[in-house]
């Protein structure tokens, strides 16, 4: 079964000891092991030495014809020479899509301030990630997190694609609403996974994620993604199996979606 995860990093996160180069090499690696054809690669909203820029991460990942990027971008910390090489990025092809990260940064999406990006993915027609629900951070404030407020953007900018992140669980309920009345708007099953994965739990996402099908009749709004390398892309290939598609929607969501909106 072919398979395109729009939602990987090459993150550090807590253990410190790798590098970019070694992030790569694993995340190559967790591929292969899961019949992986391509992934797409996305910077953090801050750069530290667990956090590479997205200028580090297309300079690694430009070579590897099965990984595409997508620029994380912070309102706060960007600077104006950030944003033009974005533009910059966009023209040549190098960027596939850009990601804010609401929650971790306290401001909600239809803060103004996010408009020049909202423009920018407009312009060249790639999709706006947005991440919604829980966060790997215990300074977040989840408020700013909620799947909700993602449709004020979409309303106003009706020509923008926008991806809610992690189906905005635990909001999946909300986050259906907005995909059924938005149809610019498409989520993905990242990050749903952290190990131990209950059964009990995993039923739960089961349920949950055949209500939203059948709430919005479709799935040609719904992503396979995994969050890697936070969670195992085994356990999200799993419950895709798990949701008795037919074999014309499962490749919808393993890849269709993702290759038409991100154009990969």
């Amino acid at each position: 079964m072919k398979a395109i995860d729009c939602h990987v990093h090459l993150n550090s996160y807590n253990d410190s000891k790798g590098s970019i180069d070694g992030s790569l090499v694993e995340l190559l690696q967790s591929m292969g092991g899961c019949d992986i054809d391509a992934s797409i690669v996305i910077s953090s909203y801050k750069v530290n030495k667990d956090r590479p820029s997205t200028d580090k991460i297309i300079g690694i990942t430009e070579k590897h014809d099965n990984l595409a990027v997508v620029g994380g971008y912070s309102i706060e910390n960007h600077t104006i020479e950030d944003f033009r090489n974005y533009r910059k990025w966009l023209l040549e092809n190098k960027l596939k899509g850009i990601k804010i990260y609401c929650g971790y940064e306290h401001y909600f999406p239809i803060d103004k301030k996010y408009q020049k990006i909202y423009d920018l993915c407009t312009e060249f027609e790639v999709p706006l990630m947005v991440h919604c629900g829980d966060t790997f951070a215990s300074d977040a404030k989840l408020k700013y997190a909620h799947p909700l407020n993602v449709d004020e953007v979409a309303t106003d900018n009706p020509e923008l694609k926008i991806v809610i992140c992690h189906l905005g669980n635990p909001w999946i309920l909300d986050c259906q609403e907005v995909l059924y009345k938005n149809r610019n708007v498409y989520a993905d099953i990242s990050g749903l996974f952290f190990d131990p994965v209950s059964d009990y739990y995993e039923q739960c996402l089961i349920t949950k994620i055949k209500e939203l099908l059948s709430y919005t009749s479709s799935p040609h709004h719904l992503l396979f993604g995994s969050d890697w390398p936070i969670s195992d892309v085994r356990l999200c290939i799993r419950l895709v199996n798990k949701l008795g598609l037919s074999r014309k929607d499962c490749d919808l969501l393993m890849f269709g979606n993702t290759q038409k909106i991100f154009k990969v």
